[in-house]
């Protein structure tokens, strides 16, 4: 990775902004003001949480089950394709700004992946509709990391410009690609989760998705019978180290945790069952020794990472929101774009949900 990438420390100011990228160039090669300059992260030193509650989840996609037709909100739509048979639909003629709560409803209920084209309105609406948006979802978290827009601490931001990167990134593997479900050591993961790219390079910066439902899907009966009595912790501890070493904004908002999940999960509306877990956040399987650990868990990391069959890609263009279920589908960002020097930030909105449910009925979660 280049030297010239920045490293911030926590010795810095109590607000940290990246003020040497408010501007930006137009076709002419002249500087203008960047239009999210007003979205880009800060890292206050001084901003502290508790830790988090427990909460009662309801999820909206519950709702839809009862209507007539469950993807009603797609009847407008100039064009519904599907991206691969397993994962993803991308949809153009639908405006998410414009959607009613049986239309939010049913988009819930879509659950893995939806790519929206030509959503400049919701960009544009800023901040304060972000949070508007997601709260229909569930409990917005604040991550305890990463940058946010000032005053906006719900909203997760992604960084990376010539001289800067503000991302969650290991320099030291040899390949970017680093399949995961956000956050998941929380005690309540992530559900629907949206995110969108304010600036993206010219080509690159792709979002890699899988299906951990048609994932675990090619494993043998046995073995899934088996895995459904395993339980695994997921750590955030590594995650904080890293901002506590200097990088990434040099903050941590709220104090590390791990917590047990299940290595198989039911989704709580559609019964659907998933693989959940992930190399950057599980870190062993419950009562089994190291090694037995790590022979299952990279088992399942390296069928994950080959499972090119269930895998769809997303390509940014300008105004395109994705939403996915973090439940049951695990993404990656493509950091293969660096030599460009050329800005990629995204916002992401993330509605936690219920504690993963055991697929197997009675499985005792605590360590």
């Amino acid at each position: 990775m280049s030297t010239e990438i920045q490293t911030i420390t926590a010795s810095l100011p109590s607000s940290l902004t990246l003020r040497p990228s408010t501007e930006t160039k137009d076709a002419d090669g002249k500087q203008e003001e960047y239009k999210y300059a007003n979205l880009l992260p800060v890292f206050p030193q001084d901003e502290h949480y508790p830790p988090l509650v427990p909460f009662d989840h309801v999820d909206p996609a519950a709702r839809a089950l009862s209507l007539p037709n469950p993807r009603a909100f797609l009847d407008n739509a100039t064009s519904v394709v599907e991206i691969t048979p397993h994962l993803g639909t991308e949809v153009r003629g639908v405006s998410l700004t414009a959607l009613d709560n049986a239309g939010r409803d049913q988009l819930a209920l879509e659950k893995r992946l939806v790519v929206f084209r030509d959503q400049e309105d919701f960009l544009n609406r800023g901040p304060d509709f972000y949070l508007e948006w997601g709260r229909y979802f569930g409990r917005l978290h604040i991550h305890p990391t990463s940058g946010h827009p000032a005053g906006y601490p719900e909203v997760h931001l992604v960084y990376r410009d010539a001289n800067s990167t503000f991302n969650f990134e290991h320099n030291n593997s040899i390949s970017s690609t680093g399949w995961h479900s956000d956050v998941s050591y929380e005690l309540q993961p992530p559900g629907l989760t949206t995110f969108f790219l304010l600036s993206q390079p010219t080509t690159g910066g792709d979002t890699a998705f899988t299906s951990q439902v048609a994932a675990l899907k090619r494993l043998s009966p046995p073995f899934v019978a088996f895995l459904r009595t395993l339980k695994a912790v997921h750590s955030g501890f590594e995650q904080a180290a890293y901002s506590r070493s200097g990088k990434r904004g040099g903050v941590v908002r709220r104090e590390p945790v791990e917590n047990v999940h299940p290595v198989v999960r039911r989704h709580p509306v559609t019964g659907e069952e998933a693989i959940y877990v992930n190399r950057q956040f599980t870190r062993h399987i419950v009562g089994f020794k190291r090694e037995e650990s790590a022979a299952i868990l990279n088992l399942l990391y390296d069928h994950i990472d080959k499972s090119a069959d269930v895998q769809a890609r997303v390509k940014w263009q300008p105004n395109t929101v994705v939403l996915w279920d973090n439940r049951v589908t695990a993404h990656s960002a493509i950091v293969d774009y660096i030599n460009g020097k050329e800005r990629r930030h995204g916002a992401r909105i993330t509605p936690q949900a219920e504690r993963p449910i055991p697929a197997l009925e009675g499985l005792d979660l605590s360590q």
